[in-house]
């Protein structure tokens, strides 16, 4: 039997995946859902000194994490617009800082509608 909360977060899990969701609705998951909505998803860890230092983008999107092959592809994608933090769309001057951290350790990219990214604060 599920609880009314485990039908709550399913409902907030696919709202998240099916685009209709916002930054808050994700920092409202748990640790549990939100594994279990990005199970799948390539991640990367990346240290929480690092994230409260404020990482750069083109960091987060390439050389940190792998997500896109190089910072040039990272620039292209910022430039058109095709990057979200945390369902965000950001500029190639955004910092991923603390503020970002879901449960204080996932951070979300996504790249178009359905590139998704998971870095994990260590």
């Amino acid at each position: 039997m599920h609880s009314k909360e485990d039908l709550d977060n399913a409902i907030k899990a696919s709202a998240i995946l099916f685009g209709k969701s916002t930054s808050a609705d994700l920092k409202d998951l748990d640790e549990a859902t939100f594994l279990d909505v990005f199970e799948g998803v390539p991640q990367a860890e990346v240290s929480k000194e690092t994230i409260g230092n404020g990482l750069d983008i083109i960091g987060a999107l390439a050389e940190q994490t792998g997500f896109l092959k190089s910072n040039g592809e990272a620039r292209r994608a910022l430039k058109e617009n095709s990057i979200a933090v945390n369902k965000e769309k950001v500029t190639d001057s955004y910092s991923i800082s603390k503020e970002d951290l879901i449960n204080n350790q996932f951070v979300l990219l996504q790249r178009g509608k359905k590139n998704y990214f998971v870095i994990r604060a260590v």
